[in-house]
């Protein structure tokens, strides 16, 4: 009789022993499944956001027909081009701020691959901490995983495209007629660091934009994965 009831006892505490690692294996997995879908959402949302960013700002007059983002003349520059306005050369002065545009669109596509690269090694860590900021707070991400590899290919691609678009030249001409003008003092300006950081901070610009209308716009969040995710947030 004590022996049956040992051996009922051992085999209840063998059941419930099972039953306890089933339930830890089980609650395991979910959490690993909630940490992939966090990170899976938060990737899939920056990825909309660069596409989104990219291709608007690749198109023609992408960037100049966009106030938030039109590449403004440097400080330097700006005397220059208020000169020549004042001398009846406003169409050139014109002229020079299109054409600086026209080079970082021509440019802005080389960031979709780097983007995407980031995107990819994002931590859960990274996204739990993503999901917890603010509004924009994917794209301080990926700026901050970014911006030194963005400088280097947009560099080469905007000293290309201001060829391309005969800016430099356009540039050439407007600067000599400037330095040629009695009393002034003659410039020099590096058009390539200019533009490309311009280039650069007006891309961060789009994406965190989209960002925001994920984060803010239920409307936008397009696919179950994004539904899923930035609801936590909204219950956060």
């Amino acid at each position: 009789m004590k022996k049956t009831l040992l051996l009922g006892i051992l085999a209840v505490g063998s059941l419930t022993l099972n039953s306890c690692n089933e339930l830890q294996q089980v609650l395991s997995q979910t959490a690993q499944s909630s940490s992939l879908n966090v990170a899976g959402g938060l990737k899939q949302a920056l990825e909309l956001g660069v596409s989104a960013g990219v291709d608007a700002l690749s198109k023609d007059g992408g960037y100049f027909k966009d106030q938030a983002v039109r590449i403004l003349l440097p400080e330097e520059l700006q005397k220059v081009d208020k000169t020549l306005r004042s001398i009846g050369l406003g169409s050139l002065a014109d002229q020079g701020l299109k054409v600086l545009n026209e080079a970082a669109e021509n440019a802005v596509s080389q960031a979709k691959p780097i983007f995407l690269s980031a995107i990819q090694n994002m931590t859960f860590s990274d996204a739990m901490n993503i999901l917890k900021g603010d509004n924009t707070a994917a794209t301080t991400y990926l700026k901050n995983s970014t911006s030194s590899a963005l400088v280097s290919a947009f560099s080469f691609k905007i000293q290309e495209s201001l060829s391309k678009v005969g800016a430099d030249k356009v540039w050439e001409n407007i600067i000599s007629k400037y330095n040629q003008i009695p009393l002034v003092k003659p410039i020099e300006a590096n058009l390539t660091q200019y533009v490309t950081t311009q280039a650069i901070n007006g891309l961060f610009t789009k994406v965190g934009d989209k960002e925001k209308e994920i984060r803010t716009n239920v409307a936008a969040r397009t696919t179950p994965l994004l539904q899923s995710v930035f609801a936590m947030q909204d219950n956060k």
